[in-house]
């Protein structure tokens, strides 16, 4: 499995100083701004990235599962669930098709982390 970028997920009721912080700080652009989620990206590694989500409100219609732990997008998020499913993996969101473009599903690893595996649509 192709694996194209792993991506912190950051969950905060302080949007705006956490994005301050990373892009003040360490110069990160800011590439989506959503208003509930940020995505903060390198100027010189694009694959090197942030999420910032908005803890304090709830997720938009059509959105699936928490945004707390890893986004890591693979390149068959279909070939990702049918392993998952064939190790017993800990499922805890349905494979879902977001209005934003991007299919994906949670998965809870041994210590309790929420993975968001997923591949643009």
């Amino acid at each position: 499995m192709n694996i194209r970028r792993v991506v912190p997920d950051i969950s905060t009721n302080r949007m705006e100083e956490t994005r301050e912080f990373y892009t003040g700080l360490l110069g990160f652009n800011v590439a989506m701004d959503m208003g509930w989620i940020i995505t903060l990206v390198s100027p010189s590694n694009p694959t090197a990235q942030i999420n910032v989500v908005r803890r304090d409100e709830p997720l938009p219609s059509g959105a699936s599962g928490p945004f707390e732990g890893l986004s890591i997008e693979v390149e068959s998020v279909d070939e990702m669930h049918a392993r998952a499913v064939e190790r017993g993996v800990k499922i805890t969101s349905p494979l879902t098709d977001e209005p934003w473009g991007v299919r994906r599903f949670f998965v809870l690893d041994p210590n309790g982390v929420t993975l968001n595996l997923l591949s643009h649509k």
